[in-house]
């Protein structure tokens, strides 16, 4: 067999190195139009920083490797400009002489990736100052531009999660950041009541953080922009990075007849295939199944890209793989935050119908009397009244992907809040609590779907405060005067019993401490003793801070509370 693959990063070179364990014998060509192959596109803006030294280590296989070790015959700048169905061969331009030649296939397999969206209505989008991330190529470029001494303030447009890499590395390499973001967050995935520590940390950091807010034009030493309420401005800028988003690059596909999906990528089946029994689509360019929104989707990632190499390849020789779709688990670190999230946030669930409620913890990551110990936000998203898990996202100092795995695992299981209680993990006092984050926030979710106390979410307690309803904290006396929510009454757990009567019958009440832990406790006290009117607030004062805190200072609002808490 002879196997052409188109594009010769992630996706392509799997399928090419899986057919060569699979078949000692077969001719393998991979096709690629940029300069290098094999590359780590996802360690790309490491480089502006300095965490990534030297460019030539981004490129993790050579042409001449791929040959000595596998047989493969790799050409770069080597442009496919048409597939010819019929007579199995791909019309391919030599770009660095000019050429065009037909090379003959038995099979072939697309992996022509995504391009960066570099938007026509944007004035001087074609500035020499104007970057984009794709490759090593453009990676050194940018870092050329960037490490010039002129070059002191660079905006990013685009928080998705290689904009805010981009903005991290930047600061690194002591360069002034504005990161501009059309909607009111950064990085879609989160839900917008944890995404607030992140935008605090950019903060914290020195990052110019600019939400809803889009760009008009690219001119000297600026970007012309409108902000939230329409208004002309403009975010002074040596560079500009455009990282906006990716479009497939389908246009080999549907100029050969392959047919495009709902969400338009290259439509394949469940091993991969596309209309033409003997092409093959993997990667970025693909459209996969949202396997809990029930519905096409596209990830832009390099693990589902590997996965489906390897399963292209395999069905090539009869060899069965199981396509249960994707649940989008991905993680990034934002200085000294780290963030993980797996399965749908709210806003997803929402969109795809579900039933469903989330709980907000914030317990130690690790035990509290360890060195390095820190809150770890952990949110927890399941369907009511299965308790399914859709989806978790955590945040924190520590090793949130080890806990957000954990719940992956079970998502892709269909597991539930039930087997998330009970799941046995490893425990010791430098890594973790005897109860961890996950089976504590199982817990806490376990309570909620079974009415054993009611909740309101971070994001309505604005509401309550202004609506002057009755709040209380149970937190001792001296942790109260150093930060409290307006209006709030001052019950602490320890003195609770002997003050009980203080606490009305006749309204909602609705009490929090630090984290939610105590507060949970005087609720149980108090439904013990007759009380059906309270109301446990989620993530209490640490989360109701982290919430209020950026969005206070960016919209000049005033605050509900007299002193955050970030402890």
């Amino acid at each position: 067999m002879k196997l052409v693959v188109i594009g010769g990063v992630a996706g392509g070179a799997s399928a090419a190195a899986r057919v060569r364990r699979l078949d000692p014998h077969a001719r393998i060509v991979v096709l690629e139009r940029g300069e290098h192959v094999s590359f780590s596109n996802c360690a790309l803006p490491y480089h502006l920083g300095g965490v990534v030294p030297d460019a030539d280590s981004l490129v993790l296989m050579t042409p001449e490797s791929f040959r000595r070790q596998h047989d493969i015959e790799v050409r770069t700048r080597s442009e496919a400009v048409a597939i010819n169905r019929e007579a199995h061969t791909v019309t391919v331009r030599d770009l660095t002489t000019g050429e065009t030649y037909d090379e003959p296939y038995d099979k072939l397999v697309l992996a022509p990736g995504a391009a960066p969206v570099m938007p026509r209505s944007i004035a001087g989008i074609d500035r020499e100052n104007v970057f984009s991330v794709r490759n090593v190529t453009d990676i050194r470029a940018l870092k050329a531009y960037v490490d010039r001494p002129d070059v002191e303030r660079v905006a990013v447009v685009g928080g998705g999660f290689v904009g805010i890499e981009v903005a991290e590395n930047l600061v690194r390499a002591g360069k002034r950041v504005s990161v501009i973001e059309g909607t009111d967050q950064i990085l879609a995935p989160y839900d917008h009541d944890m995404v607030q520590t992140l935008h605090k940390e950019l903060d914290d950091n020195g990052v110019e953080l600019l939400l809803s807010t889009t760009v008009a034009a690219v001119e000297d030493g600026c970007v012309r922009v409108a902000g939230p309420d329409g208004a002309a401005g403009e975010v002074a800028a040596d560079a500009v990075v455009m990282a906006v988003g990716v479009a497939p690059e389908t246009k080999l596909a549907v100029d050969a007849g392959l047919s495009l999906g709902e969400t338009r990528g290259i439509r394949v089946d469940h091993d991969f295939r596309t209309d033409d029994p003997d092409i093959y689509a993997v990667g970025d360019a693909v459209e996969l199944y949202d396997a809990l929104a029930h519905r096409p989707g596209r990830l832009a990632l390099a693990g589902p890209a590997q996965w489906a190499a390897r399963a292209a390849a395999d069905s090539m020789y009869g060899i069965p793989s199981r396509n249960a779709g994707f649940i989008g688990s991905s993680c990034i670190q934002v200085f000294s935050q780290n963030a993980a999230c797996t399965g749908l946030n709210e806003r997803a669930a929402r969109a795809a119908g579900y039933s469903f409620d989330s709980v907000l913890v914030y317990p130690p990551d690790k035990v509290g009397l360890m060195p390095g110990s820190n809150y770890m936000g952990f949110k927890l998203v399941f369907e009511v009244p299965t308790g399914k898990l859709l989806g978790a996202q955590a945040i924190g100092r520590g090793n949130v992907t080890q806990r957000v795995d954990v719940v992956a695992a079970l998502i892709s299981m269909g597991g539930t809040l039930e087997d998330l209680k009970g799941v046995e993990l490893c425990y010791s006092p430098v890594f973790g609590t005897a109860k961890d984050v996950v089976n504590m926030a199982a817990l806490v979710g376990l309570n909620v779907l079974g009415g054993r106390f009611r909740q309101v979410h971070v994001d309505e307690v604005r509401g309550l405060v202004e609506s002057g309803a009755y709040i209380v904290d149970v937190r001792e006396p001296g942790e109260f005067e150093a930060g409290h929510l307006n209006g709030a009454h001052n019950v602490p757990l320890s003195q609770l019993r002997e003050r009980m009567d203080e606490i009305p019958r006749d309204v909602p009440v609705y009490l929090h401490c630090r984290s939610s832990q105590r507060s949970y406790y005087a609720i149980c006290c108090l439904q013990g003793s007759g009380y059906d009117n309270v109301v446990n607030i989620s993530g209490s004062y640490l989360g109701i801070s982290l919430y209020e805190y950026f969005d206070d200072k960016r919209l000049g609002r005033e605050p509900i509370m007299d002193a955050y808490n970030f402890r």
